[in-house]
C-alpha cells in the first residue's frame, strides 16, 4: 500500500517562499510519477506540478511556471515542491499523489496525502 505525507505548509505573507515536502512509501510501481495538486476552498482540485522518479516528465500549471520548482530525491523516497513569490491565490489545500500514468488529471492519480495547507496573506 502506498503512504503519502506532506509538510512544510504554513501561513506567509506575497512574496515568500516554501517547501512541500511528500514522503513516499510502497510498492514503487504503484507511485512511478508523482504529482501536486492544490485546492482553494469552493473551486476545484487544480493540477500544479509533476514529476517522475526518473526526473523526466516534469510539468506545472501555467500560474506557477518560474515561480514554482519540483523535485525529488530518491534515496529519501521524496518529492518537493519548492514556492517562491508566493500570491494570494496561492492560498489552497496541497496535495501530493502518486500514480502509474504521466498526466495532469486529478482522476489519474490512485493515491493521496492527507494534504498541507498553505495561506498567503497580502
Amino acid at each position: 500500500q502506498v503512504q503519502l505525507v506532506e509538510s512544510g505548509g504554513g501561513l506567509v505573507q506575497a512574496g515568500a517562499s516554501l517547501t512541500l515536502s511528500c514522503a513516499a512509501s510502497g510498492p514503487t510501481f504503484s507511485r512511478n510519477y508523482m504529482a501536486w495538486f492544490r485546492q482553494a476552498p469552493g473551486k476545484e482540485s487544480e493540477f500544479v506540478s509533476r514529476i517522475s522518479w526518473s526526473g523526466g516528465g516534469t510539468a506545472y500549471v501555467d500560474s506557477v511556471k518560474g515561480r514554482f520548482t519540483i523535485s525529488k530525491d530518491n534515496a529519501k523516497n521524496t518529492v518537493y515542491l519548492q514556492m517562491n513569490s508566493l500570491k494570494p491565490e496561492d492560498t489552497a489545500a496541497y496535495y501530493c499523489a502518486a500514480g502509474r500514468r504521466l498526466t495532469t488529471r486529478v482522476e489519474s492519480y490512485d493515491y493521496w496525502g492527507q494534504g498541507t495547507q498553505v495561506t498567503v496573506s497580502s
